[in-house]
């Protein structure tokens, strides 16, 4: 997989460590309705008469995933399932990211 220079990686603790430095008030955000939502965007000047050309949008629809039987080791799927809810996706990033990193060898 091609590592994109804009793209910066962060580890779970740095993560909530920024969370905690951010000056963001999340519950004033998670109070905010959406009638002042509007409200407050329609006061912002870069937004006033902003009107969404919907003429040329796509429904595009996810792939359907195939289903498959796989025996995996146990240390493997208690590591991936170690890490929390959704050790299925990871498993799935994982094998996507050996792919991407070795199609071209494949050729």
């Amino acid at each position: 997989m091609k590592k994109d220079k804009h793209i910066k990686s962060y580890s779970a603790t740095e993560l909530k460590a920024k969370r905690a430095a951010s000056h963001t008030d999340l519950s004033k955000v998670d109070a905010t309705t959406d009638a002042e939502l509007e409200r407050l965007i329609a006061a912002d000047e870069d937004e006033r008469g902003l009107v969404p050309d919907w003429t040329r949008a796509k429904l595009v629809l996810p792939q359907a995933k195939q289903s498959v039987h796989l025996r995996l080791e146990r240390e493997v799927i208690s590591f991936f399932k170690s890490l929390g809810k959704g050790h299925i996706s990871r498993m799935q990033a994982v094998l996507k990211a050996y792919m991407e990193a070795h199609k071209e060898q494949a050729k």
